[in-house]
């Protein structure tokens, strides 16, 4: 009968030692799937920027690029979905439109850019999505198996790239 009871409340230890190591490991995959995007909107505001600087661009729709992308750089945590949005939109009307000037390899390098802007937002939400799920269960909730890490956040933007 002890013995019994004994290796119910091992068994149970083991199981509840290997959820918290599910959602420590699931917590480090949103951290590490932030940093890839913050990565990729670093490479695709970069991207505007040197498309912007380039000289058969009307310098009025460069003005604007190089601003959103100016402001998606500097925006805090707070803002920073609202001007990676106002980035994508301004991106999106100067390289829609027929008259655009530049070079295909600076087009080239912002679409590709803009995409791997896309993959990174949809890998970090989908990260979110399943340490969102395992953190409702009761057993997580009630005992507590989270410990102090804060529940992380959607990543919403207007991401939709450029037409080419």
């Amino acid at each position: 009968m002890v013995v019994s009871i004994l290796l119910v409340l091992v068994l149970l230890g083991f199981y509840l030692s290997w959820r918290a190591t599910r959602l420590d490991r699931l917590h480090h995959r949103v951290e590490t799937a932030r940093a890839a995007l913050d990565a990729a909107l670093l490479r695709r505001a970069a991207a505007v920027l040197d498309l912007a600087a380039h000289p058969g661009l009307d310098p009025g729709l460069a003005r604007e690029l190089t601003a959103a992308a100016n402001g998606a750089r500097r925006a805090g945590e707070e803002e920073r979905e609202l001007a990676e949005s106002r980035l994508s939109q301004a991106l999106r009307a100067a390289l829609d439109r027929p008259d655009r000037g530049p070079d295909p390899h600076r087009l080239d390098e912002v679409t590709v850019a803009a995409r791997g802007v896309y993959l990174a937002r949809v890998f970090h939400n989908d990260a979110v999505s399943d340490t969102r799920r395992a953190r409702r269960s009761r057993l997580v909730r009630f005992l507590r198996l989270a410990g102090t890490a804060a529940l992380p956040d959607y990543f919403e933007m207007d991401d939709r790239p450029p037409r080419r």
